[in-house]
């Protein structure tokens, strides 16, 4: 039962349950409490230990009531006078225990799976299966395609060829005997298909959530379509909880620095040198600020969109964040993203100023006026656009006393490099004055980016 536990965190976690070994633990020293008869007690007991959000309740849930549900033993059709009335072969039992059980029509010599199947025990057959299951490794299938070969592998460990074997006598001496033989069979491919089936729902939905996930990091944000909208901001989310965890908690001996042998050896003179008490060396970090710049006319407005959600969820790592959004003009978002669902966020951002035609000269200007005092040396600006101002005055110079003044400057510019200077692009005059400028047109790409801005800090 403990492997199978195993198994049932295993499924948990690819149903999006957060779970750590630690809450494991708790799990089965509860489980052992309360024990595996009442079904409805075992189900309440992991979702009081387990999930720790309604999302997480209702997953859980769901995965529980797939896991412990196992497939029922198909029956074979009836033969005889039942066979003439019903022709789809419906379930049932024989008319009489002589006809169902293994009595005196089993003959002597029959393998184990051709007594099982003809004495219709399903207890007996779904403890076989499991059996056979867990014997073929069915919680490693992955992808659909997999089906085959794993319900391949249970009827080869519950004896398929063996049965082929007896059939074949049977067909010679008994024929009635092997074709009741032969529907059982059929039954017991169903079934083991309906077990492979529910296996790769339990088990294959991480990997496939993965395969999903890596498209769409790869994916032009730009060409996101729309039914793929939310399944990319859930993405950027896992995005900003991975640069949490790695950022947001840096290690102890991080923090305090390095071993200061002199002090520590002064320190403890009264014990004679024995370092009872420790001196380190700290080491000063500046702290962190992030002005952020960001394009949401027309062209780039969905790339925007993905990077405004992004800065917003690493306040953990990065307390001082505020956020610009301009096309024609800018005004400043932070609020808006902190107060409001991304959905709501982002339509009043675009009602207010997206959707326009970018003047970056413009945009520049109305930073210079009203914001210009946020920059300081230890700020970090980024700027998230095409740099395509319209063939309008560009203001440079304002740019370069933006960089001047901060820590540096970083553009993260969404089309291709190939096309950086043609046409109404500005971004070869900008990047004169920038510390990092890179290309930023896929969720992998920001990712690394702002990964390593924040790296920067630590």
């Amino acid at each position: 039962m403990r492997e199978n536990l195993h198994r049932f965190f295993r499924a948990a976690r690819g149903a999006g349950v957060r779970l750590s070994p630690a809450e494991s633990i708790d799990a089965m020293r509860a489980v052992s409490k309360v024990g595996f008869a009442d079904r409805a007690i075992l189900r309440d007991t992991f979702l009081l230990t387990l999930a720790k959000t309604q999302d997480e309740k209702k997953a859980l849930g769901d995965c529980f009531d797939l896991f412990f549900d196992q497939p029922e033993p198909e029956s074979p059709p009836e033969d005889g006078k039942a066979e003439e009335q019903d022709t789809q072969g419906s379930s049932a039992a024989s008319d009489s225990p002589g006809e169902t059980g293994g009595g005196d029509e089993q003959p002597e010599g029959l393998g184990q799976l051709a007594q099982m199947l003809l004495a219709q025990d399903r207890n007996q057959i779904s403890a076989a299966i499991a059996t056979a299951a867990s014997a073929a490794s069915l919680s490693d299938i992955r992808y659909f395609t997999q089906r085959g070969i794993f319900s391949g592998r249970i009827l080869d460990q519950m004896g398929l060829q063996r049965l082929r074997d007896d059939l074949d006598n049977l067909t010679a001496t008994n024929p009635a005997l092997a074709e009741r033989l032969t529907n059982a069979l059929d039954g017991l491919r169903g079934t083991v298909r309906d077990t492979v089936s529910q296996a790769l729902m339990l088990y294959g939905r991480e990997e496939a959530e993965n395969l999903r996930n890596e498209i769409l990091r790869n994916a032009p944000l730009s060409r996101i379509e729309p039914r793929q909208v939310e399944q990319m901001r859930h993405l950027i989310r896992q995005i900003a909880r991975r640069l949490r965890e790695r950022y947001s908690k840096p290690r102890k001996r991080q923090r305090r620095g390095h071993l200061d042998v002199r002090r520590t050896i002064r320190r403890n003179a009264a014990w004679g040198g024995v370092p009872f008490l420790t001196a380190w060396k700290r080491r000063h970090r500046d702290k962190p600020k992030i002005v952020a710049l960001c394009d949401v006319s027309g062209s780039v407005a969905r790339v925007s969109d993905f990077f405004l959600l992004l800065i917003h969820s690493l306040h953990e790592v990065v307390d001082d964040v505020r956020s610009f959004a301009f096309s024609g003009h800018l005004i400043e978002v932070s609020d808006i993203l902190e107060s409001k669902s991304p959905e709501e966020a982002m339509a009043e951002i675009m009602s207010k100023v997206g959707f326009g035609s970018s003047d970056y000269g413009s945009s520049l200007d109305d930073f210079e006026h009203g914001w210009m005092n946020a920059i300081t040396p230890q700020t970090t600006v980024i700027v998230l656009g095409d740099a395509r101002s319209n063939n309008l005055d560009p203001r440079a110079d304002i740019l370069r006393r933006i960089a001047e003044r901060s820590k540096r400057l970083v553009w993260l510019n969404p089309e291709g490099r190939m096309a950086w200077g043609w046409g109404d692009s500005e971004m070869p005059r900008y990047s004169t004055f920038c510390t990092v400028v890179r290309q930023c047109a896929t969720a992998k790409q920001l990712e690394r980016a702002v990964s390593d801005i924040v790296a920067s800090y630590q």
